[in-house]
């Protein structure tokens, strides 16, 4: 059974299959506040007993530090003392196969919960005093998809009718799939909030979504310049380190302004670190699943990954 030892485990070395990282994740998160988060999860019917949820979820967790396919997971599993090692599995127990990972993931989509589980281990982060809520820095990066778009003359529909094409910003052409939102604490770089969209919704739209409400500042580029979003930060206590922009039609920026965005420039651009390691390290060029919910529940598995990763260097 899962967790427990086997005959074979006991003649292994300690040694084989070592992860110093696998084994400090097991060790310093903590698993058992997911189990009643996950136990809404209803059993998928008649047949061989339902794994544990969280034994499902950390499976979903190691896809995203080693950018795994739903076959090349099961593979690895099979393959890997280290991974059974923190899945709880002995060397003679069944391991969940690549059906079972995907209609798992298909049911945390569906109840919402991928969000959830972020949230569950941003309060174990507080907890553990790393996140310093100096500063939120947001902005957004284009994501793309493998999906087939519609035809310019309407013939043939989109294979993903939640993706959107935009025009490139700074750049010729166009670009067809999602964008993903972030708000990221400015001094340990851990994700706060994050947010999927079709690739047309302007960035503006779901930055007030990414403001957690108990930072000291939030940190932004033009494109997040309004006159409301600097007034409500201020009704809440915080600061509004957002660059400046001259209107159209409008006077230049003053000096003053010139100075502020100066200033809040390199700050505002440490955020594009965090997109940098989602995107080359864990497979967010482009998104995996079709669909808008999907792939948001992916995204908020791909970041409660980053930021189990990240605390280990912060801690």
């Amino acid at each position: 059974m899962s967790g427990q030892l086997g005959f074979g485990d006991g003649w292994i070395s300690a040694r084989v299959g070592h992860n110093a990282m696998l084994e400090r994740l097991a060790g310093e998160v903590k698993w058992y506040r997911f189990e009643k988060l996950l136990g809404c999860l209803k059993p998928e019917g008649a047949g061989r007993p339902a794994f544990e949820p969280v034994m499902m979820l950390k499976a979903l967790l190691l896809q995203q530090w080693y950018r795994l396919s739903d076959a090349e997971l099961e593979e690895a599993i099979n393959d890997r003392v280290s991974f059974r090692k923190f899945l709880g599995l002995s060397l003679q127990a069944p391991c969940p196969d690549h059906t079972t990972l995907c209609r798992f993931r298909t049911r945390l989509a569906e109840a919402g919960l991928s969000d959830k589980v972020f949230a569950e281990f941003e309060r174990q982060l507080e907890a553990r005093g790393l996140l310093l809520k100096r500063g939120t820095m947001v902005d957004a990066s284009l994501v793309a998809t493998p999906q087939r778009p519609a035809s310019p003359d309407g013939a043939r529909p989109a294979v993903d009718p939640d993706a959107a094409v935009t025009a490139r910003k700074g750049r010729r052409g166009t670009h067809y799939g999602y964008k993903m939102h972030a708000g990221v604490d400015r001094t340990s770089r851990l994700i706060r909030r994050v947010v999927l969209t079709p690739a047309n919704v302007n960035d503006t739209g779901p930055a007030d979504r990414l403001v957690c409400g108990d930072e000291a500042a939030v940190y932004g580029d033009k494109a997040y310049a309004t006159r409301a979003r600097r007034a409500a930060l201020k009704a809440q206590g915080i600061k509004a380190r957002i660059m400046h922009k001259s209107w159209g039609g409008g006077p230049a920026l003053t000096v003053w302004q010139k100075r502020h965005n100066a200033l809040i420039a390199p700050i505002r651009a440490e955020v594009e670190g965090v997109f940098a390691t989602l995107k080359r390290w864990f497979g967010w060029s482009r998104v995996r699943y079709r669909g808008l919910a999907k792939n948001e529940s992916h995204l908020h598995l791909a970041a409660t990954a980053y930021n189990m990763k990240r605390a280990l260097k912060l801690a």
